[in-house]
């Protein structure tokens, strides 16, 4: 039994994380994707991207770090969510990454770098030419040294500039979005707190950021200085708290161990986010019964939260109540609307139940998530659905092994599926395109 509780459990965990940018990987959670989108939607309308454009994706990675890629891709990794404190001090974080976007950084900085090797260029013929002419190479040695040592000094302080230019942007954008500008200083007296004493060891001319404190002193004078729009509200904020911290206690229950969990949650703490991060950290280490009883308390407080269902179908599925996962994640999805990581989740749970009409609804679920956003775990477990034997389930094996990078594979099921479907079919020419590809 704990061999087939494990195994589920990595399916359920596997559903989280799809390779991404520069081979990390990429974690899929329809709660925390919806919960940041709504954070980030107010920048992205002050900057000028069209509604539903912006995407966020979040990166499974310790670093304290964010980007945006493309203006339009917005990348957070997790070592920053699980520390940032506030919601108003991510919404800085990103607004900061958006003021590189609207300076044009990544432009000027390819300018700039050019600019300078092609200055290096010159100054190492120079240096090359002293050697030639005197007949001493020492005469051009000292120039050739002192070369990379001026570049990278001149980089650095074209860097730090350019961070001091984002966070003016961001704190701009901000305030036109009608968001508190003040979680700059919140970011800022965070990292302070973090970093305050190594950066007193640190020359402020070698590095490629201002000094925190630099930055604090700036944001600080920057807001004193400009009038704001924003006008907090109680009842909003508290609510938009209370989401941020299920964010990052289910980011802190799926990633972390689980004496580090319960660090961070002790048993005494009775919020919402400690019971999720402590019934999810239970759920990992196949505590059921105090899984299902964790979850159906924050149930118990809010009915009307779908996650919470989703959790339960989790749990229910690895005891192996299949209709009661199935019914906990129809509620999901009824109170969720179109949720592909969900509809998957239920797929997979009535492939396995096999009730007669169940093979059916899993297969139209995957379709349906597939459309709204291709994921490798989606074609798993329509392959699942079709069952071995069908040719339109070799298609999907190799759809899977083509998203999870193994051409080999992929290879091998795209040629079976053509063997086994009509030339007609579609999984058929989507399997020649797949040969095609490799």
């Amino acid at each position: 039994m704990m061999n087939v509780v494990r195994r589920i459990l990595a399916v359920i965990v596997g559903a989280w994380f799809c390779t991404g940018v520069y081979g990390a990987a990429i974690i899929n959670d329809t709660e925390i994707e919806r919960h940041l989108t709504e954070l980030v939607e107010p920048l992205a309308d002050a900057a000028g991207i069209a509604a539903g454009r912006l995407k966020i994706n979040v990166v499974h990675s310790d670093d304290f770090n964010a980007f945006v890629s493309g203006g339009e891709e917005v990348y957070i990794y997790t070592g920053l969510l699980t520390q940032i404190k506030t919601p108003d001090a991510l919404q800085a974080v990103v607004a900061h990454e958006l003021g590189h976007t609207l300076g044009g950084h990544m432009a000027q900085m390819s300018a700039r770098m050019n600019a300078e090797l092609k200055r290096t260029a010159i100054v190492q013929a120079l240096g090359v030419g002293l050697m030639v002419a005197g007949g001493n190479p020492s005469l051009g040695m000292g120039v050739l040294a002192g070369t990379a040592g001026m570049t990278t000094q001149s980089m650095l302080a074209f860097s730090r500039d350019e961070e001091r230019m984002a966070d003016n942007l961001g704190l701009d954008l901000m305030m036109r979005a009608g968001q508190n500008p003040n979680g700059f200083v919140d970011v800022f007296e965070q990292m302070r707190d973090i970093t305050g004493a190594a950066e007193e060891k640190i020359n402020p001319n070698r590095v490629n950021h201002p000094l925190t404190t630099e930055r604090l002193k700036n944001v600080r004078d920057y807001i004193a200085a400009r009038p704001s729009d924003y006008k907090s509200d109680a009842r909003r904020d508290a609510n938009r708290r209370a989401q941020y911290e299920l964010v990052r206690a289910k980011l802190v229950g799926y990633l972390y161990p689980g004496d580090r969990v319960r660090t961070l949650y002790p048993a005494t703490d009775k919020s919402d986010a400690a019971l999720y991060a402590r019934a999810i950290a239970n759920m990992r280490a196949g505590n059921l019964a105090g899984a299902k009883t964790g979850t159906q308390t924050l149930i118990s407080r809010h009915g009307q939260n779908p996650y919470f269902y989703e959790l339960l179908g989790d749990i229910e599925y690895q005891y192996g109540h299949y209709d009661d996962s199935v019914a906990a994640y129809d509620k999901s999805l009824t109170l969720a609307g179109g949720a592909p990581q969900i509809q998957t989740a239920l797929a997979l749970v009535l492939s396995e139940r096999d009730k007669p009409g169940d093979r059916d609804r899993a297969i139209e679920l995957c379709r349906r998530a597939l459309l709204a956003e291709p994921a490798a775990l989606t074609y798993w477990v329509l392959a699942r659905a079709w069952g071995d034997g069908d040719g339109r389930a070799d298609w999907a094996m190799a759809e899977y092994y083509n998203m999870t990078g193994d051409q080999k594979k992929t290879h091998q099921y795209a040629t079976r599926a053509r063997k086994r479907l009509d030339k007609s079919a579609p999984e058929y020419i989507k399997s020649t395109e797949l040969l095609r590809k490799d």
